[in-house]
């Protein structure tokens, strides 16, 4: 049965994860403290010049959020990979020992054949 999130997240045995339930949160989390982040390199960037205000508001300030953004989504897509991975292997065992559990008992293996005796009489080499 699926635990809520609270559930997870004082599950002692560890039996339900939580990073799946928080990993939007986290992922949301992060676009605001890179667009804030970007707000202050502009408002720094505009007390210094009003040049060098307009090069980072037009040109750096959106590149380097862009750069930071897609980061920050790989490092949590790679996340919820792993999370996916264990749960695909979890399945698997489950039915690999379902399949064990029900699968009929083996015949036991076959010995293998004896050679058979000659049948003829035995003609010498060079007769």
């Amino acid at each position: 049965m699926e635990k809520g999130f609270f559930g997870s997240l004082f599950d002692l045995s560890f039996s339900s994860l939580v990073t799946t339930k928080v990993i939007k949160v986290l992922y949301v989390l992060s676009m605001i403290i890179i667009g804030l982040s970007a707000l202050v390199f502009i408002g720094a960037a505009f007390a210094e010049s009003v040049a060098a205000g307009l090069f980072v508001l037009v040109i750096v300030a959106p590149l380097v959020a862009l750069l930071y953004l897609i980061y920050a989504r790989v490092i949590l897509e790679v996340i919820i990979v792993l999370f996916r991975i264990l749960e695909t292997n979890v399945q698997l065992v489950d039915l690999t020992r379902a399949q064990t559990a029900t699968a009929a008992p083996q015949p036991p293996p076959v010995p293998p054949a004896q050679p058979l005796p000659p049948s003829g009489p035995e003609v010498p080499p060079g007769a």
